[in-house]
């Protein structure tokens, strides 16, 4: 088995989902590429792409049709406009003109060109699509791909997880390989293990350097989300809060950008009610941001994106593990406990319900926080195991198919259990402890293959057929 980096797993993402949005967006890019190995893009006539499954049956809420257009016009997530979004789309489905990797007009009819496909889910994953090109000459190619969660994307054939997997030098698959190394190499933090593992991808420097640029999106995302007010796109006329919950905790204070705001916030008083508050207008600013298709951490997904923000601010404001080194050991720490549920379970909600990615965010964070807090190897993993306990057998079941309701409060009620786990690990004793969290993470996985398809992802059960709304 491979190994992942960290970086993989937190990363530069653009909403409302990882899986619905970035994968299908990452699936287009794969494809044009396959299209250019042999052939030129001047060399198609017509271009078609079919949503199967969840990726249908929650596609417009979603934007998996807007990722399929855009990613087939050769935008890329990480760099595009946000604010031009709409108006690009717009412009293919006025136009019906389509242009292929931003080269190659072509006709292009949104429901006969891209089609969503409710009624037929592919075998291999709930997140399946086809992309087809018909060439001039009359000739064919069509490829199938897999949205894995977290933006990975695979083949039937490849199920590999990215072109960033490699083999590193020690290895760690599960918990248990992090603790034997960590006794083996005579180290005393598990981001020291993981410093020498992610030297497979680059330098520490230039690994200090990608943790501390994740650390700048946060903070950028969260102070976006903390100063926009406003109903969320989708049809569910949901209201923004974070902006509110921000002037109310900082009363009549007035700042001009965003390190005079962050300085308040770590100014502010530091009682248990309040900080819980900032906490959640933490994780709501990014999950916010992150519904209205805005820049995001993916962390490990998108509907998640909000728990790893909202713990590593509190964090840097309201402890004192709040220095440069701590936020680089908090993401490495985190990056690398997702890997472990990626690589033994799932990240993916159409696969395993919201414990694949709230759970999952929430183990990440509590393991992290306890890294930074002086925990013990074996009292961050207790940690870990603790956060995604709590979370087992969560279900996905979003309103209207949107990463609204009951998305958006998930994230802060993540973020609190990962507090709260992190506080239960570091005043408990591993080598007493009946579940290690490699048996929760096999435990989730099973849950996962057991639980109904409707609470997957779909909106076909739970909150989003128990409240009545219209359709979106």
């Amino acid at each position: 088995m491979e190994s992942i980096s960290v970086f993989e797993i937190i990363k530069v993402g653009i909403g409302p989902s990882s899986s619905h949005t970035m994968g299908p967006w990452n699936a287009a890019e794969m494809f044009l590429n396959l299209i250019k190995k042999d052939r030129k893009l001047s060399d198609v006539k017509e271009v078609f792409v079919e949503f199967f499954g969840s990726l249908a049956k929650t596609g417009i809420g979603h934007g998996t049709d807007i990722a399929g257009m855009l990613g087939l016009s050769g935008e890329d997530f990480k760099t595009i406009d946000t604010t031009k979004i709409d108006e690009k789309i717009a412009h293919i489905k006025e136009t019906q003109i389509l242009n292929l990797g931003g080269e190659h007009p072509l006709t292009f009819i949104y429901g006969h060109h891209l089609i969503l496909n409710k009624e037929k889910t592919l075998d291999f994953h709930p997140n399946g699509m086809i992309f087809k090109v018909v060439f001039n000459d009359g000739e064919e190619l069509s490829q199938d791909y897999y949205s894995l969660g977290g933006g990975f994307v695979g083949t039937k054939e490849d199920n590999t997880y990215s072109e960033m997997c490699v083999r590193t030098l020690y290895p760690c698959h599960h918990g248990s390989d992090i603790l034997k190394y960590i006794e083996q190499l005579n180290l005393t933090r598990v981001s020291d293990l993981i410093y020498l593992n992610e030297e497979s991808w680059r330098s520490r420097e230039e690994t200090n350097q990608q943790a501390l640029e994740i650390w700048k999106n946060i903070k950028e995302c969260v102070y976006k989300g903390v100063n926009k007010k406003g109903i969320l796109p989708g049809g569910l006329n949901v209201t923004r809060r974070a902006s509110e919950m921000n002037e109310k905790l900082l009363g009549s204070k007035i700042y001009k950008n965003m390190d005079q705001w962050f300085q308040m916030v770590c100014e502010e008083e530091k009682t248990f009610n309040s900080i819980t508050k900032w906490i959640s207008c933490f994780a709501l600013a990014v999950n916010e941001e992150n519904a209205a298709f805005g820049r995001i951490i993916t962390a490990p997904t998108n509907g998640a994106s909000g728990v790893i923000p909202a713990v590593l601010m509190y964090a840097q404001t309201f402890t004192e593990f709040n220095k440069e080194e701590d936020i680089i050991r908090f993401i490495l720490t985190a990056g690398e406990i997702g890997t472990l549920f990626k690589k033994n379970a799932t990240i993916s909600a159409a696969m395993g319900g919201c414990q694949a990615e709230v759970g999952v965010s929430s183990a990440m964070a509590a393991a992290a926080l306890t890294e930074i807090s002086g925990g013990t190897p074996g009292q961050v993993l207790m940690a870990a195991e603790i956060a995604m306990e709590h979370h087992l057998g969560l279900t996905c079941d979003p309103i209207g198919g949107l990463v609204q309701i009951p998305c958006i409060e998930r994230n802060s009620m993540g973020a609190i259990k990962a507090i709260t786990a992190s506080n239960l690990a570091l005043e408990g004793d591993p080598s007493k402890a009946r579940v290690s969290l490699d048996h929760v993470i096999k435990s989730m996985w099973e849950t996962a293959l057991d639980m109904n398809s409707k609470y997957k992802e779909t909106s076909e059960g739970g909150l989003a057929v128990a409240v009545n709304v219209p359709e979106c």
